[in-house]
């Protein structure tokens, strides 16, 4: 504020003297502006906030680094996190340079060149692991170790273009089908030569761990293995036989369908797989064509089981196996699931089948010989299915009535006896000895009642009267038939 008696200053309103000169009769009064309060500096604080994101983002840091110090087969990796670890160390890896001396000059391959690979991204979490940098008690530890492989396909290529003149091909070992002996045979393999792989790998290994970008080392000879080994050649011929051994279509167990070996081979075509193997390529086109004729092969009606008994109920024998009748469900899809299997060396092929069990019949079979007739009837559950005429024992030497069974079965045999009078008594000689008979080879021999049997008559075709001394005879085609006909345990019945 002015005070009130204070001039007018002469460069703030115009002039002050003179005829123009204007003097104000009313004094004007103004508060001058209150100057500000300096504000207060800060600088403490923010120097405190810095500090703190900075200790912070250490703390962070300390959390996914790599302590300082370490390294992985002379690749520092302290203050890295694990991804730039092991992109690191597979970069150091693929530079390093291996240098081959030799008469024609050095050559040069990388760890590149040669397929080389470590596990960086393992090494890269083991030094992490093992040495984070929060743990300074972990800082400079001792390298790693680090196993370097080789792809060795691609280190040949490598080796081979480097070194050319030390090489010669090596030759694959073959399988190929061999129509005389219907089975795959191997033609062996028959090595190369070239540089020394494995020298080449230990010598880029040893570089790595120690730190170095290059090493050179004398190319040494080696024989170079073909791609496709012998043993590779004799294992693929050996599951291919055993194919050609079980090939065919089966229901279940059994192979209804073989497949010939010679056919299956002209399906299939051998073509060189990944890693010196051998990939099989089936003809699906020619399947079919078998595949077509399947119904006609496979199916079948059921066959009923026939079984003997006797009257008294035991089984005797099982004349006729009952079998399943079956029939395919379809034959699509079938050329292509053979195929598929045939391509891993799979040569059995299991069909789709609808089966139809089987029914089993009991038969009961009776030789029934009427005497008074001289015939014979052979039964099946009381039906007569057969008969003929015979000839029975005589008077003085009969076939004895009754029930029997049949006990004994002799495809041929001498029979010998004694000769009987009227009166069935045995007939004595001149010298008081048993006049005997010897019938040789007769054939067909059944037994029924002690030695009296059914049997074949070469002797005489007198059928229909009685001939015999108790058996019951009859021509040899009818007595081999009943022969077969009947099994130990067959009923007998001898009747007037």
């Amino acid at each position: 504020m002015t005070r009130p008696d204070a001039g007018v200053d002469e460069g703030a309103g115009g002039p002050t003297s003179g005829d123009d000169a204007t003097v104000p009769t009313d004094p004007t009064y103004e508060w001058a502006p209150v100057e500000p309060e300096p504000r207060k500096r800060r600088i403490g604080l923010w120097i405190g906030i810095g500090a703190g994101v900075v200790a912070l983002g250490a703390a962070a840091a300390s959390l996914v680094l790599i302590a300082p110090g370490t390294s992985v087969a002379g690749v520092h990796v302290g203050f890295m996190t694990q991804g730039a670890a092991a992109d690191a160390i597979s970069g150091r890896l693929a530079e390093t340079t291996v240098v081959l001396a030799g008469d024609g000059g050095d050559a040069r391959v990388s760890g590149a060149d040669l397929g080389a690979t470590v596990e960086a991204q393992a090494l890269a979490e083991t030094a992490f692991a093992e040495h984070p940098l929060w743990n300074i008690t972990a800082w400079f530890p001792e390298p790693l170790d680090t196993p370097v492989a080789i792809d060795e396909a691609v280190a040949a290529e490598a080796l081979a273009a480097a070194v050319p003149a030390m090489y010669t091909d090596p030759v694959d070992a073959e399988v190929a089908f061999d129509a005389d002996s219907t089975a795959y045979v191997v033609t062996p393999g028959v090595d190369g030569t070239g540089v020394d792989a494995g020298a080449v790998r230990e010598s880029l290994a040893t570089a790595f761990a120690a730190g170095e970008t290059t090493i050179e080392v004398d190319a040494v000879a080696a024989p170079v293995s073909p791609e496709r080994e012998t043993y590779v050649a004799d294992a693929t011929a050996a599951r291919l036989n055993t194919m050609l051994d079980e090939a065919g279509f089966y229901v279940g167990d059994e192979r209804v369908v073989p497949i010939e070996a010679s056919t299956l081979a002209s399906w299939i075509t051998l073509s060189p797989g990944e890693r010196g193997t051998l990939d099989i390529a089936v003809d699906e086109s020619a399947v079919q064509e078998v595949v077509d004729t399947l119904p006609e092969a496979v199916n079948r009606d059921p066959v009923n089981n026939k079984v003997l008994v006797n009257m008294a109920g035991t089984t005797l024998a099982e004349e006729n196996e009952g079998t399943v009748g079956r029939e395919l469900e379809t034959t699509d899809g079938i050329a292509a699931g053979f195929s598929e299997q045939l391509a891993t060396a799979n040569g059995a092929y299991q069909l789709p089948v609808v089966e139809t069990p089987y029914e089993t019949a009991e038969v009961v079979r009776l030789l029934e010989v009427d005497l008074s007739s001289q015939m014979l009837y052979l039964k099946e559950n009381d039906q007569v299915v057969d008969s003929w005429a015979i000839s029975s024992g005589q008077s003085n030497t009969p076939t004895y009535t009754g029930r029997y069974t049949v006990h004994a079965h002799l495809t041929s045999q001498t029979m010998r006896g004694s000769e009987r009078d009227a009166n069935g008594d045995v007939l004595l000689d001149a010298n008081g000895d048993p006049v005997t008979y010897t019938t040789p080879d007769v054939k067909w021999v059944m037994y029924f009642n002690g030695d009296q049997a059914f049997h074949g008559v070469y002797w005489h075709s007198n059928w229909g009267t009685p001939m015999s001394h108790g058996c019951v005879g009859m021509p040899e085609w009818r007595a081999e038939q009943i022969f077969n006909w009947t099994a130990n345990g067959t009923d007998v019945w001898i009747h007037a």
